[in-house]
């Protein structure tokens, strides 16, 4: 443990530890022990506060809070709960050498918190309109969704199930390659908690021909073979904004010269963000905070951003799953 009458230092003061003994020596005051450690560095980032004022000033990033940057403001903004930052920092551990970590040995930690911490949703990014031409009830059904799948005793939050539901435009294809599971013809899907699966009737296309909106029916689940695949959908939804920050940096090491000739500003990514302004997320959250935290079922892990509004919610998300994002 280190006393109270300790300085937690980084390496670069060590050479003016002996100027300062001097001083403190001179105006005869207690001279502190000093601990120095190294900076830790990350792949695909930048933390010395000298370039991210750069980054600032070059409005490459909104500012210090950006989610894409490492700061403390950054990382709370984008959803990082303090334990996972902790977890990460006792696993690296505390060196006199400077250290350069992989960014996803951070996100690792994170997930194992929010996996515990961070009730389940669903939400679709690319809404793609269903209607159940069969719908079992002359109204909505309520459905009861756990909040934690694998410990059901910490509750369900519950979701209207009408006979118009959004699926992920994603998760249907006219004409899937091999080994695609999810919507097709003469393939069903399941509906996630719902108990039920859908079968594909007719495809509506626009003009252009896009397709706009397709046509069901249902069954129940127990009433046949069952799907190859479930997917997340959301009825009566409430229209929010998500953002989806990747990297910053193209390179792995975007200040070295050898990697990066044109220097650090020169390596940003374009696709570092992707602001999805009409997304749709079921009515659970709409009650959430700034900082609120959930799993958006098959989407990754999301975070109530402060820009949210009464009417508007904003979710920045913190990390993906664990999923293989070639998955069919």
């Amino acid at each position: 443990m280190v006393s109270p009458w300790s300085e937690v230092l980084t390496l670069p003061s060590h050479p003016r530890r002996s100027s300062y003994f001097w001083l403190c020596n001179a105006l005869d005051v207690y001279c502190p022990v000093q601990w120095e450690y190294g900076r830790l560095n990350l792949h695909y980032a930048v933390v010395s506060k000298r370039k991210i004022l750069q980054l600032v000033a070059a409005g490459a990033v909104r500012d210090w809070d950006d989610p894409r940057l490492f700061t403390l403001t950054a990382l709370q903004r984008r959803g990082f709960p303090p334990e996972a930052i902790n977890n990460f920092c006792a696993r690296v551990g505390v060196t006199v050498s400077q250290t350069t970590m992989e960014p996803h040995l951070l996100e690792a930690c994170v997930r194992d918190v929010l996996n515990d911490t961070a009730p389940r949703a669903m939400a679709v990014l690319e809404p793609l309109q269903v209607t159940i031409t069969n719908f079992p009830a002359v109204k909505s059904l309520d459905i009861q969704v756990p909040n934690f799948p694998a410990d059901e005793t910490k509750g369900f939050h519950q979701v209207p199930f009408g006979s118009i539901v959004f699926i992920e435009r994603t998760d249907f294809k006219e004409e899937p390659e091999p080994g695609y599971k999810r919507l097709a013809w003469g393939q069903p899907a399941g509906l996630r908690h719902t108990g039920y699966v859908i079968e594909l009737q007719h495809v509506i296309k626009g003009p252009s021909g896009c397709v706009e909106s397709l046509e069901v029916t249902c069954r129940r689940a127990d009433a046949g073979e069952k799907p190859k695949a479930f997917i997340h959908w959301v009825s009566q939804p409430l229209t929010c904004e998500i953002r989806l920050y990747e990297r910053l940096f193209q390179h792995k090491n975007p200040e070295d010269p050898a990697e990066v000739p044109g220097g650090f500003l020169s390596d940003l990514n374009p696709a570092s963000l992707q602001v999805v302004e009409a997304a749709l997320v079921d009515c659970s959250v709409a009650l959430a905070k700034p900082f609120d935290k959930f799993q958006f079922e098959r989407l990754g892990y999301f975070s109530v951003d402060p820009d949210s509004s009464q009417g508007q919610l904003v979710f920045n998300r913190t990390v993906t799953l664990r999923e293989d994002p070639g998955k069919v």
